[in-house]
């Protein structure tokens, strides 16, 4: 019977750039994964920090190329989308690549404020503020502005300018306007909820923009769910939008940018292949034609990079802890985590992410599912994203088998709740970075251990003495005693 090895090298191009195998292992991005495990257990989060900026580098190459073939003349401007993952190991390592920063939430702004504080952006840094805003989002925004941070609201609701008229002193503020697109053609709802509908948009500048000295409309925001991609509906929303700006920079001189949003896919099978270059090509080429029909300067391009920043950066490592032939020909290898904690959008929306075995690539294969440990029937992944069929080698069961999920370092954190109460109270996984020195060497870090009952306890409130009655409080009834291992990792 063929190899696991075999099977993949018959399938896909392989090894890949990211990808390869020694001595019947796996290195990512030539880390040798089973290395880490030994030092650092499973489960276990990994992050490897170079991917970051070598993914911001090649955006601007791509959009550098872009403009030197089309003789544009406008300039681009690379923003990290923050919610993506907003860890400050993130951050920091985008910010070392020149980025500018997007903003969706009013607890962003201390985030840039203690960015600002340790040196790693400056008052010039962009920050467009996208999302619709409470009270204390427009405050934090105002306060910024009047202290002379370049920062950019994005109008989301026709009311949202009141906020800066009675909050910003500053003598001059930029906005921007986020336009609501239309949605896909199969999704449950006509327009997007975001941003300010098309026919309100002149309106808006002509009565709440052009008559206030103090604003100025520098930019128009665009963005669809899908992201970018090669469809007639993404090309069709970007051609009405882009119409709506020419429109609107005949009778706003001060207008000279948009924000075509974030959505630059990552991979998601060793299979699927992007042609960045090419994409990237054809958002710049039309833009400058439709500008050229209508006789308008070419706009300022800025993005908002998300997923494509930081997503191809993250693993996740599994244990596999059981086999269990449930009937005639479902065999299920069970995992010691939680899909539906740990990669929520493997179950809410059926993402996919490269997976792949971590050791015994020279050993036969077979068809299984893989079942995590919550009570939850959805808590499950059967297939990969080419294939209805996933295969997994066969270990005896005297050897370990471990599994990798890659590509998974954007969102999952933040839609699980990195360190809160899980499902099942499955505790969040050791987290590890993994970064190389000055001489190319790789080093590694421990950025959280595994989480224990007694932080749980205290989320939960039951480290809260106010809640135990005096009488109980006084006898011996119902004391406790944690595992001495539990109570070691508690005290460190």
């Amino acid at each position: 019977m063929k190899s696991y090895i075999d099977l993949i090298q018959q399938t896909f191009e392989f090894p890949t750039m990211e990808f390869n195998v020694d001595n019947n292992e796996l290195l990512f991005n030539n880390v040798p994964l089973m290395d880490i495990i030994k030092e650092h257990g499973t489960p276990l989060k990994l992050n490897y920090l170079p991917k970051i900026g070598e993914h911001i580098e090649n955006a601007n190459m791509f959009f550098r190329n872009a403009f030197k073939r089309h003789n544009y003349k406008g300039s681009y401007t690379y923003c990290y989308c923050t919610k993506s993952s907003h860890f400050s190991f993130v951050l920091e390592e985008a910010l070392k690549h020149n980025v500018h920063l997007e903003t969706s939430s009013s607890f962003d702004i201390p985030i840039i404020r203690e960015l600002y504080r340790r040196g790693k952006v400056s008052k010039s840094t962009y920050i467009l503020a996208n999302g619709y805003k409470r009270p204390l989002y427009t405050q934090y925004l105002s306060e910024l502005i009047n202290e002379g941070f370049n920062c950019i609201p994005i109008l989301d609701n026709l009311r949202e300018i009141e906020a800066y008229e009675k909050l910003v002193t500053a003598d001059s503020m930029n906005l921007g306007i986020r336009i609501a697109t239309d949605e896909e053609p199969n999704f449950a709802f006509y327009t997007s909820r975001l941003g300010i509908r098309y026919n309100d948009v002149t309106e808006l500048y002509k009565e709440k923009i052009a008559t206030n000295p103090k604003f100025k409309l520098k930019m128009l925001h665009f963005f669809i769910n899908t992201g970018i991609k090669d469809s007639a509906y993404y090309w069709s929303e970007l051609t009405r939008f882009m119409f709506k700006y020419c429109e609107m920079k005949k009778i706003c001189p001060d207008l000279d940018s948009i924000d075509i949003g974030g959505g630059l896919p990552i991979q998601t099978s060793l299979q699927t292949g992007y042609d960045y270059q090419q994409m990237i090509d054809e958002i710049v080429e039309n833009i400058q034609w439709i500008c050229n029909k209508n006789n308008v300067p070419v706009p300022h391009l800025f993005t908002e990079f998300g997923s494509y920043t930081v997503g191809e950066s993250g693993a996740v490592i599994y244990e596999v802890i059981d086999k269990k032939l449930q009937n005639d020909k479902e065999l299920w290898y069970m995992i010691n985590g939680s899909f539906i904690t740990q990669l929520p959008d493997s179950w809410g929306m059926n993402q996919k992410y490269i997976m792949m075995p971590i050791n015994n690539w020279d050993s036969p294969y077979q068809k299984v599912n893989l079942g995590g440990l919550t009570c939850d029937s959805q808590d499950f992944y059967n297939s990969e994203m080419h294939s209805a069929d996933l295969y997994m080698p066969i270990y005896e069961d005297d050897q370990p088998q471990y599994i990798g999920f890659f590509h998974t370092g954007a969102y999952q954190e933040s839609l699980g709740g990195y360190g809160g109460i899980q499902h099942c109270l499955i505790p969040a996984p050791k987290h590890v970075l993994v970064d190389l020195d000055e001489n190319g060497k790789i080093i590694t870090k421990v950025f959280a251990n595994e989480q224990n009952s007694d932080s749980m306890l205290r989320i939960l409130g039951f480290k809260d003495e106010s809640y135990v009655s005096p009488d109980f409080k006084n006898s011996n009834e119902g004391d406790v005693t944690e595992p001495e291992e539990e109570l070691a990792e508690t005290k460190n």
